[in-house]
C-alpha cells in the first residue's frame, strides 16, 4: 500500500495556550508536517508568500488583520483553510469563505483529527468513476431525508425533493423543490447517504435525481427545466443506469 504523502500546514492563532495545543495536536498527527507556527497574521501572511504549504489551521479573531481578511489575501494557489475560534458566531461568516473546516474551541484531539483527515482526503487525486451496482428503490424511498448542516443548524432535505447538486470547490450546491442550498460536503460523503438507485453522477461537478431527469442527449441531460453537460468518463456509467430502470431502449 502506498504511504500517504505528508500534508505541510501552518498555525496562526494570537493566543500563546491556544497556539500551543495546536501545535502539540499537529506533531501528534503522522502526516502531518508543521512548517511554522504564528501569533500575527501579518507575519504568516509574509511566511506564505514565499512558503506554499498544503493546511492553515487559522485562528479567526486577531488583532490587526482577522484570520477572515487574511484568508482573503492568501496567495494562489490558496492552502486549505481550517478556521479555529472560541465564538460560534464566526462560523457562518467562515463558510461563506472556501474553508474546508471550522473548529470549535476548546479543540478535542479527536476533533482536530477528524479535521486533519478531511483535508488530507481534500488534497487526495480525484480518483476515476468506479461503476456501482443499482439497487432497486424501495417503495418508502419518497418518505426518506438527509439533515445537512445549514446555517449554523441541521436542516431535514427530503431526498426527493433535491433536483440536482453542483460540485463548488469544498461545497455541494443542493437544487431542490424548496430553493438552493450551499453545504460544506463532498460528493463521496453525500453519496454514502443518499439512497441506492435514485442518483447518479453525470459529470464530475453534477449528480442529478433521476426521478427529475426529463430527457438526455448526446451531450446534456435536463433535469428540471435545466439543462446539465454529461462528462465524457460519465457517460457509459450513465446509460448503464437508465437501462436498469428501463428508461432507454
Amino acid at each position: 500500500m502506498e504511504t500517504p504523502r505528508p500534508i505541510s500546514c501552518i498555525v496562526v492563532d494570537d493566543e500563546p495556550l491556544a497556539l500551543k495545543v495546536l501545535v502539540d495536536f499537529c506533531q501528534q498527527v503522522p502526516f502531518l508536517v508543521l512548517k511554522g507556527q504564528f501569533q500575527e497574521a501579518l507575519a504568516a501572511a509574509a511566511f506564505l508568500q514565499d512558503t506554499p504549504v498544503d493546511v492553515v489551521f487559522l485562528d479567526i479573531q486577531m488583532p490587526r488583520l482577522t484570520g477572515l481578511q487574511l484568508a482573503q489575501l492568501l496567495p494562489v494557489p490558496r492552502p486549505r483553510i481550517i478556521f479555529t475560534t472560541a465564538h460560534p458566531h464566526y462560523a457562518v461568516q467562515s463558510y461563506e469563505l472556501p474553508a474546508l473546516d471550522y473548529l470549535l474551541k476548546p479543540i478535542s484531539f479527536e476533533r482536530f483529527v477528524q479535521a486533519a483527515h478531511r483535508a488530507r482526503a481534500a488534497l487526495l487525486p480525484p480518483a476515476a468513476p468506479v461503476p456501482h451496482p443499482v439497487i432497486p428503490e424501495s417503495p418508502e424511498a419518497a418518505d426518506e431525508a438527509l439533515f445537512v448542516r445549514h446555517d449554523g443548524r441541521l436542516r431535514r432535505v427530503l431526498v426527493d425533493d433535491i433536483y440536482y447538486v453542483e460540485g463548488q470547490k469544498e461545497y455541494l450546491m443542493y437544487y431542490t423543490a424548496t430553493g438552493k442550498l450551499l453545504i460544506l460536503q463532498s460528493f463521496r460523503k453525500l453519496e454514502e447517504q443518499l439512497p441506492a438507485g435514485r442518483f447518479v453522477r453525470i459529470h464530475k461537478s453534477y449528480l442529478i435525481n433521476l426521478r427529475h431527469l426529463e430527457f438526455v442527449e448526446r451531450h446534456r441531460v435536463q433535469v428540471h427545466g435545466v439543462p446539465l453537460p454529461i462528462g465524457e468518463t460519465y457517460r457509459d456509467g450513465l446509460l448503464e443506469v437508465l437501462r436498469y430502470h428501463g428508461k432507454l431502449g
